[in-house]
Order: C-alpha cells, then structure tokens, then sequence
C-alpha cells in the first residue's frame, strides 16, 4: 500500500546543497516514488535559484497563503518544478526577507560565521509548508522532516493543525541527520510559530530534537561510519525518555553512496509504522 508524503528539506540538488542532504533529498524521494510512494517535496526559495533554468511555474492556487507568525497574519507563496530528470514534484516557498538573499552557505555568511536567525528562518519555513496543505487539495499520510531545519514541524502540527479541518491524524517523520551547533534554538523562535516547549526544557537555548521528541510519531537517525546520530540523540534526555520512537537507518560516508539501500531501510520503516 502506497503512502502520501510530504517531504521537507533545505537542500535539493542542483538547486541547493550544501551537505549530504542534496544528494540525499534527490536520491530518497525518487527511489520512495519509485516504490510506489506519492510524494511531493518543499523546500525554501532561494534567490541563487534560477527560475528560469529549472521552469519554476506559478501556481495560482499557491499563491498569498495566509496563517500566522510572531502574532501576526502574514503572507507566502509557492511555486512549483520538477528536480530534473525526474518526475519528483517540488514546491519552492517563497519569502523574500528570509529567504532570496541567502548565499549558497545558506546557513552561514561568506565569512563563514553561522547566521544567528537560522532558528527564525527554518522555524518559519516548517510552518509555512504546513500552512500550503489545504491549497495543494492534498492531504498527506506521513510529514517527513529533515534535520534541524524543519524539526519544529511536529511541535507545530500536534499543537496547532492536527484539530483544524482537513489536517487531523497526519503523522510527522523526524529524519536526523546531524547533531551539532545547528540544532540549538532559542526558545524565542519557538515563540514566534506559536508552540509550547516540554516543561522540562529550561532555559532560552533549546535542543530542537529535544524540543520535537515528544511529539514526532517517528524519529529516524541517518547513521554514517563516521557519525553515531543514534548515539548523540540518546545522550539527549528527551530523546532518551522517547527511544521507543527512535529508528536506525545507515547510509555510506562515500562521495555517491548507495541510496538505494537507506532508501529500502527508509520504506520499511514507513509502511511497518504507518501503513
């Protein structure tokens, strides 16, 4: 049985990558396709990107979506391609304050410092990918959220959507793939996408795979040979006191791993939890 899937990431190669999760965000999502999976993937609009190579479309029904951010009603829109050479539909979100003038580091500045609104900016985006369901005239089954950039999507749906019309019992995926600098908010950003954080997270710097433990269906660490995520999530409290939820899946250090492998892992994993 096939599964709708909506996946989040802030990297796609070509149009961005900056990680292992480019290549991992083409690779996946086609091999998850090719399964028989229904996916469709959003990741944030970037003003490197050319609209005009890719075929960026407008999409009416995507335009000026409304919903609510650090108190107000605020606007986005999204427009739509394909990552080339496939048939993998990718919705493009845009905000010009956040977004358009990032460098290809996207999440540092040319001189290599890491920007410190990082958590501001992803927090927005997880929201905002939310909040374009109900216009796409698609419900998915499953969330699937990447790394630290969109692990507020569980905190959000659980506290905000799943009661709404339209977008009760969908489940949300945390897919880990780095524990470092990044993943720690303030709790602030937290603030501004409406959440309440576990009582037991004190403090205004927030682990964010802490933050989303509780409230994920599924957390998968992406182990490599030389990077033990499983390990670095289970010296974190939250997640420790939530390991039920926590899965292993593994994947190669090498330049071009076998994806199709963590691809198969990643497949059983969905349908024995949500199909």
């Amino acid at each position: 049985m096939s599964l709708k899937l909506f996946y989040l990431t802030t990297e796609i190669d070509p149009f961005a990558s900056t990680s292992h999760l480019g290549k991992y965000s083409v690779h996946i999502p086609y091999a998850l396709q090719n399964l028989g999976h229904d996916i469709r993937i959003m990741i944030p609009k970037y003003g490197f990107v050319s609209e005009r190579k890719y075929i960026l479309r407008e999409v009416i029904r995507l335009r000026e979506i409304l919903f609510e951010y650090d108190g107000e009603e605020v606007m986005t829109s999204a427009k739509s391609a394909f990552i080339p050479k496939t048939r993998v539909q990718v919705y493009f979100l845009e905000n010009i304050e956040l977004f358009k003038h990032l460098t290809t580091l996207l999440y540092k500045a040319k001189n290599g410092r890491v920007l410190t609104d990082n958590d501001d900016r992803y927090n927005y985006f997880s929201k905002a990918a939310i909040a374009t369901l109900p216009h796409l005239f698609w419900k998915p089954d499953v969330l699937i959220c990447n790394d630290w950039q969109s692990s507020s999507v569980p905190l959000i749906y659980q506290q905000i959507y799943d009661s709404k019309e339209f977008y009760g019992k969908i489940k949300t995926v945390l897919t880990v793939h780095s524990v470092d600098e990044h993943s720690i908010f303030s709790r602030k950003s937290y603030e501004k996408v409406g959440v309440e954080l576990p009582n037991n997270l004190k403090g205004d710097s927030i682990n964010c795979y802490e933050a989303a433990a509780p409230y994920a269906d599924l957390i998968i660490a992406v182990d490599t040979p030389s990077n033990n995520i499983t390990k670095k999530l289970l010296e974190l409290p939250l997640v420790k006191s939530n390991k039920k939820k926590l899965v292993s899946i593994t994947i190669d250090d090498d330049e071009n791993p076998d994806f199709s492998i963590t691809a198969a892992a990643l497949n059983d994993q969905l349908t024995k939890h949500f199909v």
